[in-house]
């Protein structure tokens, strides 16, 4: 927040990380607080990070996100689906956790791990799955945010309307986590997970009056949040199915539906904030 009083922005959305059913659990929160009078969707500025992404391209292009209480195949479901390789994500976990390493250096390995695994045809079916999760081919009008990170250099990038980069790509990019999803190329060059550059990069909400952060993995990694800002995050019931990461439709759905659970008690404590300034006493 800034010191003079003055902001540039009003209310700020930073939706965060949280893998698959995470993407679920905060399309039912958004669906269910709208029910409560409180349209997150009306947010001046949406920052969306990894499953945050697919979630804020829904949101900033103006569709309903409760298109997304239901989860199908991707157009390519012919192919072998693509596997996780725990081996993978856990040498991207020991690399993250290795307190000798610097933010900078640790990317630079995260991204060299990344691209050992480099798959065409895996890169295709994400590509089919974000473009079908998101449905829209064009950056909205409304401000949106979507950070990632260079595989080769570990340099983090933030992508907007004015970077020349296809939307449905760079959400693929921002939520492509190493061992779960290949390394996304964009212009020749290929980018990995955003929350790799500052786990729900809330920093980029700037100083807006209002910043509300959705974070499904607040519960697994607490982080100072920034000055003011609302975190809505899993109640226990979610966590648990959240940290089950099941694959299948009913645990999307189920997902979906507890985020949609948390929507009262959350719009109780975010009513009064989320107002614009205008509508303000």
């Amino acid at each position: 927040m800034d010191t003079d009083g003055t902001h540039d922005l009003d209310r700020a959305l930073v939706l965060g990380p949280g893998g698959r059913l995470g993407t679920a659990w905060t399309a039912g929160l958004t669906v269910g607080l709208r029910g409560f009078g409180v349209d997150l969707g009306e947010a001046d500025l949406i920052v969306g990070t990894s499953a945050g992404a697919i979630v804020g391209a829904v949101l900033a292009t103006g569709q309903d996100p409760a298109r997304l209480a239901t989860v199908r195949r991707s157009a390519n479901a012919s192919s072998a689906p693509h596997r996780p390789d725990p081996a993978v994500t856990g040498a991207v976990f020991a690399v993250l956790g290795d307190p000798g390493l610097d933010p900078a250096e640790a990317r630079r390995r995260v991204g060299r791990i990344a691209l050992e695994t480099v798959d065409a045809e895996a890169e295709n079916q994400l590509i089919a799955q974000r473009a079908a999760l998101i449905a829209a081919d064009s950056w909205p009008r409304r401000p949106l945010l979507i950070p990632a990170v260079d595989a080769e250099s570990g340099e983090p990038i933030v992508w907007d309307a004015t970077s020349g980069v296809p939307l449905v790509r760079a959400v693929a990019a921002s939520s492509a986590f190493p061992g779960i999803e290949p390394p996304v190329a964009i212009d020749g060059r290929r980018y990995l997970d955003g929350a790799l550059r500052a786990g729900t990069n809330t920093d980029l909400a700037g100083d807006a009056r209002t910043v509300v952060v959705v974070d499904p993995l607040a519960h697994r990694h607490p982080h100072p949040a920034a000055d003011g800002a609302h975190i809505l995050a899993p109640d226990p019931a979610a966590v648990r199915l959240l940290d089950a990461e099941q694959s299948d439709p009913d645990a999307w759905k189920a997902a979906y539906q507890a985020g949609g659970a948390q929507a009262s008690a959350a719009a109780e404590g975010l009513r009064a904030r989320w107002r614009p300034a205008s509508a303000r006493g």
